[in-house]
């Protein structure tokens, strides 16, 4: 009796020791419980026929995440709040949700999980480790993703026509993310496109996913809601041409390239306005 009373109150005393730590892991940070972007569907597109579409050009943006209309993009570095960066929310959904990655924007080589990683900066270091004597080792240890080092997103996008609401739209085809990085060997700084996303698969990620409001905590949208209602700020860098689709930049220089990007934007409004008579 005394053994099975003693049994009894240890396994009291155990579940009153746990108890703290089990009601920290369930404690609601805000006064109400968040559903509303985590229940968001992405709002289908309308039925579009080939027929429907007058005009189209595809076009190639490079969304700078260092821009204050963009740092929604870039922060946070960590997961807070429930809330990730737009990397992060892509590295989630490629680990843990199928997401496709893919090695260019014609989207027909896929890329394996590990290949995405060592894009990333995922690898294996060689890094000096003192020891307790006061000597030094050489030890290797495994790096993961270096995701603050993605500063820029590029988006692939088709502008087009439709006659049957008469009006231009534009569509999101896939977005790449834009590496900027310092070479561990030569110390020169870098650039690379780790993979592309088509964006339509996608977008069911990045509806549960919300972005920061300055202005309301309360009224947070999803990615998805981000990008269809272009929130972003943006540059053109290439447009679709007979010349293997070259950039803007290999053919202009200096404020010449900003200029011709600019006149892509401004030739696509003239188009749609030279449709109307006033």
């Amino acid at each position: 009796m005394k053994r099975l009373f003693a049994f009894l109150l240890f396994g009291v005393i155990v579940l009153a020791a746990g108890a703290p730590e089990g009601q920290a892991q369930t404690v609601n940070d805000n006064i109400y419980t968040k559903q509303n972007v985590k229940a968001k569907q992405p709002i289908p597109h309308v039925s579009l026929r080939e027929a429907d579409v007058m005009w189209s050009k595809k076009l190639w943006q490079m969304i700078d995440c260092r821009k204050k209309m963009n740092q929604v993009l870039y922060f946070p570095e960590e997961t807070m709040e429930g809330r990730k960066s737009l990397i992060q929310v892509i590295m989630h959904g490629i680990r843990n949700e199928g997401l496709t990655a893919y090695q260019s924007d014609e989207f027909k080589q896929i890329m394996t999980q590990d290949e995405v990683n060592k894009e990333l900066g995922a690898g294996k270091e060689t890094r000096e480790i003192r020891q307790a004597d006061g000597t030094t080792k050489d030890t290797t240890i495994e790096t993961g993703v270096r995701t603050e080092e993605i500063k820029k997103f590029m988006i692939k996008e088709q502008w087009y026509f439709d006659r049957k609401y008469s009006d231009m739209r534009v569509r999101i085809i896939g977005i790449a993310p834009i590496r900027e990085y310092v070479d561990d060997d030569t110390g020169e700084k870098r650039k690379s496109q780790p993979f592309w996303i088509y964006f339509p698969e996608a977008r069911s990620l990045l509806a549960h996913w919300e972005v920061f409001n300055r202005h309301n905590d309360a009224q947070r949208i999803s990615y998805d809601d981000y990008f269809q209602q272009r929130r972003f700020n943006s540059y053109v860098v290439k447009e679709a041409n007979v010349y293997g689709n070259r950039r803007i930049d290999e053919y202009t220089t200096g404020i010449n390239t900003l200029l011709e990007a600019r006149k892509v934007r401004r030739d696509i409004f003239r188009f749609e306005h030279d449709l109307w008579s006033y």
